[in-house]
């Protein structure tokens, strides 16, 4: 076809697409050159595969230029036509920092991380980060602010060791928190000698905030005790005048709540305790609830016993004669406590006992956690290392251990307290009631 045959052809200016006359040069409207004809395009050969054939360029916008190799390149942003969503030129970014070297248009953008791409905010100095995604801040109540992940309680898992006593509490497998608490600690006697103390206490999980009332009981019978043994108070009664303290710190956060504990779908806050003190030959152990203490000999030969009472209904069913102990503790109401700390408690009335053991051992103290894995005194013994006086900590370790291995149920904590026996000849400045 000749060039008049073209624009005869022509029916619309290419520029504007208004309709032209045939024989017209220019466009009426736009006075586009209607001389100025593309040449026909030339045949193109087939190409083999993987040949890279360049994408054909859109109207309005610049072809992409190829490379030596015949790659196309990409374009900048600042190299293609538009607009924003009120209409405006689209801008070229600024770009800021570029590395020194770097050539116009060669600026090198790193890859996003996807966990921090445009969703996560940033974390101030200080501020603690999150464990899942490391790149969120945590809030006040323990979660991401990028990925929501919970994050890991200081209580969680805690372990402590003093001297010859220790204690580990872990918060299971199946508990959102660790309502178990613990203290550890040693002091002296009148008489110089030592006196070695452990308090482990068991939130009531109905209860209103019993990781609160668990962590009061057991600071405050600590401190009972330390102040009271090295006065020359017997243990005891520093025992029992413990507990009452434990007793008055839970209900105190019953107090510090005011109207909202009224609230009839709510119970003040609440935990069980178990103690254990030993001092001048003496074997105290004082408790509230269902938490125990077991007494286990070094030597394995010698039978271990369970030295405390529950106050639990499977406790009463037996007590009363009208179930076994197996029949008990196999009912769903076995573990529903007749005995607690807390403000909605019946008049407290503390559980001790003393004892004077002719060998040395050791005191566990643990929570339901614990015995519900080894109940018996005789299976308690057996998965209590052999090594427990002399190394507690990973003795501890290996019980909470046991309970996670057995499913983990509920919070897990237990303190072990080595018995020596006092050198030869030395009489206990106590007597046992």
């Amino acid at each position: 076809m000749s060039q008049m045959d073209q624009l005869s052809a022509r029916s619309t200016c290419p520029n504007c697409a208004e309709p032209v006359e045939s024989g017209d040069l220019f466009c009426g409207a736009c006075g586009c050159d209607l001389s100025a004809v593309a040449p026909a395009a030339p045949d193109r050969p087939t190409l083999a595969i993987g040949t890279p054939v360049p994408p054909p360029a859109m109207p309005g916008w610049p072809a992409a230029e190829e490379r030596a190799s015949g790659e196309p390149s990409a374009q900048s942003a600042g190299d293609l036509p538009g607009t924003d969503s009120g209409g405006r030129d689209l801008q070229a970014p600024v770009r800021h920092d570029t590395p020194a070297g770097a050539a116009d248009g060669d600026y090198p953008l790193a890859a996003p991380d996807p966990r921090t791409a445009e969703h996560s905010p940033a974390v101030p100095p200080g501020a603690k980060l999150c464990v899942a995604c490391r790149a969120g801040r945590v809030d006040g109540d323990g979660y991401c602010e990028n990925c929501g992940h919970a994050q890991p309680r200081e209580r969680d898992h805690i372990e402590e060791e003093l001297g010859q006593v220790a204690a580990v509490s872990d918060r299971g497998l199946r508990h959102h928190r660790n309502e178990d608490a613990f203290a550890v600690s040693s002091t002296a006697l009148p008489d110089g000698s030592p006196a070695v103390v452990a308090v482990v206490c068991d939130g009531v999980s109905s209860a209103t905030r019993p990781d609160e009332a668990s962590a009061a009981a057991a600071s405050a019978a600590n401190e009972s005790l330390l102040a009271a043994l090295p006065l020359g108070t017997h243990p005891q009664q520093a025992m029992h005048d413990a507990i009452l303290a434990a007793g008055e710190a839970v209900n105190a956060l019953a107090e510090e709540s005011g109207a909202r504990e009224h609230d009839p779908h709510q119970n003040s806050p609440a935990c069980t305790i178990v103690a254990s003190v030993v001092a001048g030959g003496l074997l105290i152990v004082g408790w509230i609830g269902d938490s125990r203490a077991y007494w286990v000999p070094d030597d394995r030969s010698a039978p271990p016993a369970r030295l405390t009472e529950d106050d639990s209904w499977a406790a009463q069913m037996v007590a009363t004669g009208l179930m076994s102990e197996a029949e008990a503790y196999a009912d769903e109401r076995a573990h529903a406590i007749t005995g607690w700390l807390g403000a909605d408690a019946y008049e407290l009335d503390p559980h001790t006992a003393a004892f004077k053991p002719d060998r040395p051992g050791v005191v566990v103290v643990c929570t339901d956690g614990l015995w519900n894995y080894a109940e018996a005194p005789e299976e308690m013994a057996r998965v209590l290392a052999p090594d427990a006086a002399v190394r507690p900590l990973g003795a501890a370790q290996v019980l909470v251990g046991h309970a996670l291995d057995g499913g983990g149920h509920d919070n897990v904590t237990v303190a072990l307290l080595p018995f020596a026996m006092p050198p030869q000849g030395a009489g206990s400045p106590y007597r046992t009631s």
